[in-house]
């Protein structure tokens, strides 16, 4: 599994003999299943996530109900907003398949970014990346209606559909499975 961790990398720095052996050396590894809850509301959040294989979700519990902020998966890293703050967390991290994961702490990190200066310079240029990509998703969710959010999910994310059950689908749209069952009936036409 650590090759899926260093071919990752290497797309963006150099993999050097020393940092090839220092991956393999460290532990971080996990399998997880579905199910698994990774982080609860109130908990504090000391872990963060790079998805080797699988899907993870975070949600929040308003009113009785699961709110889904979120879905990743492979190649993609989750890193809940309270991580190594020491604060407790305003919502769940949930495996919604069997997850393979390299989980990450603030102590590992620091500890790669000592030996490792290339690795701190790629976590920020990525951050910086995310953080847009978050924006323009964010901003394109407040200016859609509900089908054309939907529209938008087949188009980026197709693979979600089958993956993550339609409520927590319609959850993610910000509508009822009932209202996503209709817009489904619209599109198949």
């Amino acid at each position: 599994m650590e090759d899926e961790i260093k071919n990752y990398l290497s797309r963006y720095i150099p993999i050097t003999n020393e940092l090839e052996e220092e991956l393999s050396k460290i532990e971080f590894i996990q399998s997880y299943k579905k199910g698994t809850i990774l982080l609860e509301e109130g908990k504090i959040s000391n872990e963060c996530y790079f998805i080797i294989k699988g899907c993870i979700r975070s949600f929040f519990i308003k009113e009785g109900e699961e709110r889904t902020t979120e879905f990743y998966t492979e190649e993609q890293a989750v890193i809940p907003s309270a991580y190594g703050m020491k604060v407790p967390s305003e919502y769940y991290v949930e495996c919604i398949e069997d997850t393979i994961a390299g989980v990450g702490t603030p102590e590992l990190e620091l500890e790669m970014y000592q030996k490792f200066p290339q690795i701190e310079s790629l976590n920020r240029a990525l951050g910086e990346v995310i953080m847009a990509k978050y924006q323009d998703t964010f901003a394109e969710f407040k200016m859609a209606s509900p089908e054309e959010r939907y529209l938008s999910l087949l188009k980026n994310r197709p693979d979600l559909i089958q993956r993550a059950p339609q409520h927590q689908i319609a959850s993610y749209l910000g509508i009822k499975p009932e209202s996503l069952s209709r817009i489904r009936k619209r599109i198949m036409k």
